[in-house]
């Protein structure tokens, strides 16, 4: 259940999330707004940047499923500096997320899952209430936070884009004829 909900969310939010940051390089490049402006973009004064929010997106998954069993995850310490550095951190969790083991995830619910934050606020939790109440609301709110930051740029950017995956259950013939 615990790898039902997690790791199949992350890879597909982290594969749009890659299908985004393309489409923002090919707008960019069409409407003079160059890599570096995206990597420092933010939405307000006070919140990360764009390279910040696309590493923690990545972070975000890669801590949810350590922090639920799964071993050797990677290493991903700084924020990437262009888009080929934001893709790689992608691939790189995403080549990762592939070989996580449900079992190690899905072992026992109720286990307590505990983790310090930076500033030294700490949380004890269950398996089950650490997915729901930390693991996926951290993980969305840096995703959804990636996209803002394209958004605000001028991206065209749409739902479809953020729920891309969403396409492989669409039933034949119920899309919209342009």
């Amino acid at each position: 259940m615990l790898y039902a909900m997690t790791i199949p969310a992350y890879v597909n939010g982290l594969t749009a999330l890659s299908g985004q940051l393309d489409k923002a390089l090919a707008w960019g490049a069409d409407n003079n707004v160059g890599e570096l402006q995206f990597v420092a973009a933010r939405l307000a004064p006070d919140m990360f940047p764009l390279a910040s929010q696309v590493h923690f997106t990545c972070a975000q998954a890669l801590q949810g499923a350590t922090r639920l069993g799964a071993p050797g995850a990677p290493q991903i310490s700084e924020d990437a500096e262009d888009f080929a550095g934001f893709q790689a951190q992608i691939a790189e969790t995403l080549g990762w997320l592939d070989t996580v083991d449900a079992g190690a995830i899905d072992r026992d619910p109720d286990r307590p899952v505990d983790f310090t934050l930076p500033n030294g606020m700490a949380f004890d939790m269950t398996a089950v209430t650490y997915v729901r109440d930390w693991a996926q609301p951290q993980f969305y709110f840096h995703l959804v936070a990636a996209y803002a930051v394209m958004r605000h740029m001028g991206v065209p950017l749409g739902k479809p884009d953020y729920v891309s995956y969403m396409m492989a259950y669409l039933r034949p013939g119920t899309a919209p004829v342009a």
